[in-house]
């Protein structure tokens, strides 16, 4: 008999690193974790602990995430989870630099130059019909329609174009 022998304070540090991964699952939107395959149980106990308002009931669940999860293996999870959380952080990149270029071309007339040496096969047209209504919403204090809709053009034109290397 090879085996090996775990110490308690291994099990319990196994244990709450088993748990927290659980907490970071159960943060997740539903939709995230029923994209992440994790088990139907495991499944339903997460949404279960979602649900939960009481501090202690919660707590038990946790620890019922943490045995359920013993049974699979930490690091697949850990993989899918830093994939969702690394999607998260380039979506959320991706929405500034859609603001940074929405605001410059509401700011200066050249940034729509910029705009169509980065990405050729942009629209101008439908651009600078969006930019003039933006404009004209933001003197008049109208609400956002048209800035929202030039915000949609620009992800349009993102997705749609690869951008052109710059050259400096």
């Amino acid at each position: 008999m090879d085996q090996e022998i775990v110490s308690k304070t291994r099990r319990k540090r196994e244990m709450h690193e088993l748990q927290a991964l659980g907490a970071a699952l159960a943060a997740l939107p539903e939709s995230q974790l029923e994209e992440m395959q994790l088990g139907e149980d495991l499944l339903e106990a997460l949404l279960e602990a979602k649900r939960m308002k009481s501090h202690e009931a919660k707590r038990r669940q946790m620890q019922y995430i943490g045995r359920l999860m013993r049974e699979l293996d930490p690091a697949l999870i850990r993989s899918r989870l830093a994939e969702i959380e690394g999607h998260s952080a380039q979506a959320t990149a991706r929405h500034r630099r859609l603001e940074a270029w929405r605001e410059r071309l509401l700011a200066d007339d050249t940034a729509l130059t910029e705009l169509a040496a980065a990405f050729p096969a942009a629209e101008l047209q439908a651009l600078r019909t969006a930019i003039r209504n933006a404009r004209k919403e933001q003197k008049e204090g109208k609400p956002p329609r048209a800035y929202r809709e030039l915000f949609r053009i620009l992800k349009e034109i993102e997705s749609s174009t690869p951008p052109r290397p710059e050259v400096k």
